[in-house]
Parts: C-alpha cells; sequence; structure tokens
C-alpha cells in the first residue's frame, strides 16, 4: 500500500512539476519585446555590372517593425569608397525611412564592401547590408584623370 502510494505521489508532482514547466515555455514563446526594431527590404544591393564612373547610388529602405521610436545613430561604411547617409530624425513605429548608399564607381573591378548601421533597436542593434558588384574599366583612349596621360589603345 505505501508502495502505491508513493507512486501516486511521485506521479502528481512529476505532472505538475511538468505542467509549470510548459506554462513558464509557454510565457516566454509569447511574449512580445517593447521596443524599436529594425528591418531592412534587401541585406544585399547588386549592383551587377556597372560602367566606369556611373551613378552608384542604391537605396536601402528601412522599416521600424518595434512599437517605440527607431533611432539610426550611426552608418559606417567599411572603407571611404563607401559612403551612407541616413535620417538623423527618429523612425515612428511602423514607419520607414531610407539609407542612401555611394559607392565610388571610379575604382574598377570587384564590388563587395558593407555598410553597419548602429540603432537603439532592442533586438539588434548592429545590422550589416552589403553592396557588390563588378566596375568595367575605363574605354581606351578615355579622358585623363588629375592631368595624368591619356591610355591609347
Amino acid at each position: 500500500m505505501k508502495k502505491v502510494l508513493l507512486s501516486l505521489v511521485l506521479l502528481a508532482a512529476a505532472t505538475v512539476g511538468f505542467n509549470n514547466n510548459s506554462i513558464a515555455q509557454e510565457a516566454t514563446t509569447n511574449q512580445v519585446v517593447s521596443g524599436p526594431e529594425l528591418s531592412v527590404d534587401k541585406d544585399v544591393h547588386d549592383y551587377g555590372t556597372i560602367e566606369n564612373g556611373a551613378n552608384g547610388v542604391c537605396v536601402f529602405t528601412v522599416t521600424n517593425t518595434g512599437n517605440l521610436p527607431l533611432i539610426i545613430s550611426s552608418c559606417k561604411g567599411s572603407c571611404g569608397c563607401t559612403v551612407p547617409t541616413w535620417p538623423k530624425e527618429p523612425i515612428a513605429p511602423g514607419a520607414t525611412a531610407e539609407i542612401s548608399v555611394k559607392y565610388d564607381t571610379k575604382r574598377t573591378g570587384p564590388i563587395n564592401k558593407s555598410v553597419t548601421i548602429t540603432s537603439n533597436a532592442v533586438q539588434s542593434p548592429r545590422k550589416v547590408v552589403r553592396i557588390k558588384g563588378e566596375i568595367k574599366p575605363k574605354p581606351a583612349g578615355s579622358a585623363p584623370v588629375n592631368g595624368g596621360p591619356t591610355t591609347q589603345g
């Protein structure tokens, strides 16, 4: 009789413990994070193959998917040839804004650069986006840069 009673007590204790654990996991899963959140329309902008000296500007659209204003404190290119411009005013919940990135397309060859966006987003305060592509060489016989010699083919 003692064994049966002890088994029932242990079974009841295990059931209560399992239910409490399930409730705790459910509460954690259903928690809503309060604060600003940054979402970007794309992680990579691909210029494809472009002409030397072409317009090197691309735009990333950011959305505040949180419930408090999003503030982008900085955007930094991985080198001096990649220059981002970002909104300095807070982005309201649900609103969008644009981050413009200008790449110096007078540099021949492949493009593979990054821009780090730093904000007050709760889940991901730093977001890295990339630009990639290929810049064609200057055409033969094109005007010299900075008074240098021309190249004749």
